[in-house]
């Protein structure tokens, strides 16, 4: 079985060094470089590798937002590279994931090419139906609790990332009015734009700064900069009026949040 490859990171002489190590390595096929982001969502979904090398820090995206943005079953065998980000370091390996710290030697990228492997031939057992070795996670369970452990302890998102139509493009926190949710999506409200983005409220809700955005419903999340003004109703519910004039619910769950929230900025 060929494991088709592909290397992803914005330094020229990083790709090189890695394909040169990669080509003793004779079950590795290389089916693709490339230095940013956006193009590796392109190429893997138009590849379809088995395997990614894919660097943590990039200028135009992020190895964790490039992520987000690949549908599950599409979602090759990662293994992340870096040359400062500790933090994540100490993820990875909690998560059971694996990473190159640059610079590395043969001897350790062998160590990741295994790691690779075993991951690739438990997917394999898992399309063909048999069951995998009790108390293994699977690659996308243990990708998604990185991603969750990571944004607990970092700084809350400053921008989304969105794909449309073989675009990708990005919109800052701070210019949504508020979110709702979309059935197995959330749709975006940005001015008189709507986006659609694959994601749970939950998950959002942990990624926004709370200074900023709140619940106020289980189906809504407001940017307080753009209330204009609450208003009761009935049963403990509000009316929260935006800056545009779209009315919403708040609902009692919620109500002593955005007052605490108020009070702090008051």
């Amino acid at each position: 079985m060929k494991i088709t490859t592909l290397i992803v990171d914005d330094e020229p002489l990083a790709r090189e060094r890695l394909r040169r190590m990669l080509a003793n390595e004779t079950d590795v096929e290389i089916v693709g470089e490339c230095v940013g982001g956006s193009e590796a969502v392109k190429l893997i979904e138009a590849e379809r590798p088995r395997l990614v090398f894919l660097d943590v820090q990039m200028p135009e995206m992020s190895g964790f937002e490039v992520l987000q943005i690949i549908s599950p079953e599409l979602m090759p065998a990662i293994v992340f590279v870096t040359a400062y980000d500790r933090y994540a370091i100490q993820a990875f390996e909690f998560h059971a994931l694996d990473y190159l710290l640059k610079p590395f030697d043969e001897e350790r990228l062998r160590a990741a090419l295994e790691r690779a492997r075993a991951e690739i031939k438990k997917r394999q057992f898992a399309a063909a139906g048999r069951d995998r070795e009790d108390g293994a996670e699977s690659f996308d369970e243990r990708i998604g609790a990185l991603l969750g452990s990571l944004r607990a302890n970092n700084k809350y998102a400053e921008r989304f990332v969105l794909k449309s139509i073989g675009r990708i493009y990005f919109i800052r926190t701070e210019e949504v009015d508020w979110i709702e949710a979309a059935g197995n999506y959330v749709n975006l409200h940005v001015g008189r734009e709507n986006h659609l983005l694959r994601e749970t409220m939950n998950n959002i809700e942990n990624r926004l700064d709370p200074d900023r955005f709140l619940r106020i419903h289980r189906s809504a999340i407001v940017n307080i900069d753009f209330i204009k003004e609450l208003s009761p109703l009935f049963n403990g519910d509000y009316k929260v009026v935006l800056n545009d004039d779209r009315e919403l619910t708040l609902s009692r769950k919620y109500h002593d949040r955005l007052l605490r929230l108020f009070d702090k900025s008051s």
